[in-house]
């Protein structure tokens, strides 16, 4: 009896299902719901609303000085009169508006 050097089949069988185990486990790494991929998107789109966070931010500061500006407490006139002219359409006697 010569023994041969080609593995056996089993053998064979056993290494490439464990190739392509390891092929799809590999490729869920990088492209699956939760891999790399998804990791760099994730962390864009915390960026974007880190930035958009800190716009709202800012706006919703300048709205509390303008309504603490108009509050009872601390009164800005020249406020007052801006609010007063672009909402309610008011004017000062020696004031001409042209359209």
């Amino acid at each position: 009896m010569t023994r041969s050097n080609r593995p056996s089949l089993g053998a064979l069988l056993f290494f490439a299902f464990a190739f392509a185990i390891g092929t799809y486990f590999t490729f869920a790494a990088v492209q699956g719901d939760f891999g790399l991929f998804r990791r760099v998107e994730i962390g864009a789109e915390r960026n974007a609303l880190q930035q958009n966070l800190a716009t709202l931010d800012s706006e919703v500061a300048r709205m509390e000085n303008l309504t603490r500006r108009l509050s009872d407490d601390y009164l800005d006139l020249d406020l007052l009169d801006q609010q007063a002219r672009s909402v309610l359409g008011l004017l000062r006697s020696d004031e001409i508006v042209i359209r």
